[in-house]
């Protein structure tokens, strides 16, 4: 297959970059790079907003038919939203649907607020919650992901939401796959191409600022085998999206799982070679495949990630980029075919405030769009 002759690397482009492919059955990492540095999530927030409104929907707390209602501040947020006026509301499961396909900052807010009772606290119950299922690494300053400099997390704290949300929620995790939410007269379209692009791919979400680059969360499903991927740092969401499937494939072909003709999309990166050479860091062949996501796992298969990573395959395998400790995210303005362009942060990675419970989110004074 296309894999054989493209293995899986990319031109992510700088310290931005991390990635991590899991067993869903067992925990074990199959191929891990960077796992451990911390990044912004971007969209990839809303798993843990949705986390929580689903523990809510399974405590009794809210019903499906729940009216939400938008404030005068969630619907200030900027785009991608879902555009209700102040004083409007929508259900429990409109929320989720608008979350899940068109990544709704205002939404996102707005079940902040209506679980929390602002979204400050909401995001310190956040926080809490994923300290709780052994996300050790991650921050949480706000219910979307828009910029905040302490709003950080890992390429292995994702992974364990993902697992975690599939495993906790296996009626909830459904709503991941739906490609197209009908509100009013619209048609809204899901961000997540992989689900059409990628074959077994059933989940999860998107993510983009410009301080972060493209992220992705996925779960795909082929022969019994369950795979969570996780890539962050892509420079458009088509060499994310061509990326996760490379790292997909890999993953599959490890645990045995016979490969499958690649989508119009996944046969293009094969065609144009447009997977690319690693410039920040080279997916190791040799990744802690004994350890585990999970609670309890996180400081020996960090080291071991890191290890493997660390040591190339070949000579001319560049390593990966040296820990941020202040230096700011690497921003690309490589022009994408997306509708929306994203936020600016204004303060680097490295300047962020220690991972205790989060003081209230200052507000960006970011006005563009964030998915």
């Amino acid at each position: 297959m296309w894999l054989t002759a493209f293995p899986a690397a990319a031109q992510i482009g700088s310290e931005r970059y991390s990635a991590m492919v899991v067993d869903a059955r067992t925990g074990t990492v199959l191929i891990a790079a960077n796992p451990d540095e911390q990044r912004y999530p971007a969209s990839l927030t809303k798993m843990m907003t949705l986390y929580m409104l689903f523990e809510a929907l399974r405590e009794g707390r809210v019903q499906l038919n729940t009216p939400i209602r938008m404030s005068d501040e969630a619907a200030s947020r900027p785009p991608s939203k879902l555009g209700l006026p102040p004083g409007a509301t929508l259900t429990a499961e409109q929320a989720i649907l608008a979350l899940v396909t068109k990544s709704a900052n205002d939404v996102a807010s707005a079940v902040g607020e209506h679980l929390g009772g602002s979204e400050e606290r909401f995001a310190q119950l956040m926080t809490l919650r994923a300290r709780a299922l052994g996300m050790s690494r991650t921050t949480f300053r706000n219910a979307s992901g828009l910029p905040d400099p302490d709003n950080v997390t890992t390429a292995r704290d994702m992974a364990t939401l993902g697992l975690r949300l599939i495993h906790d929620f296996p009626d909830r995790y459904r709503y991941f796959s739906t490609m197209h939410f009908a509100w009013g007269r619209q048609m809204i379209r899901n961000h997540n191409r992989m689900l059409g692009d990628y074959d077994g791919a059933d989940g999860i979400k998107t993510g983009y600022i410009r301080d972060s680059g493209f992220n992705i969360v996925t779960s795909a499903q082929r022969d019994g085998v369950r795979l969570v991927g996780v890539t962050m740092g892509g420079s458009s969401w088509v060499e994310r999206d061509r990326h996760m499937g490379a790292l997909l494939d890999q993953g599959f072909a490890r645990l045995g799982v016979a490969a499958r003709p690649p989508s119009a999309l996944m046969a293009a990166a094969a065609a144009t070679g447009a997977v690319g050479a690693a410039r920040a860091a080279t997916v190791s062949r040799r990744a802690a495949t004994t350890r585990q996501v999970g609670p309890g796992q996180g400081s020996t298969a960090a080291a071991a990630a890191r290890r493997a990573v660390s040591t190339p395959r070949r000579a001319a395998t560049p390593t990966p980029p040296a820990r941020q400790a202040m230096a700011r995210p690497v921003v690309q303005r490589t022009r994408v075919v997306v509708p929306e362009q994203g936020s600016r942060s204004t303060t680097s990675l490295g300047a962020r405030r220690s991972n205790s419970l989060p003081a209230p989110v200052r507000r960006s004074g970011a006005t563009a769009a964030q998915r």
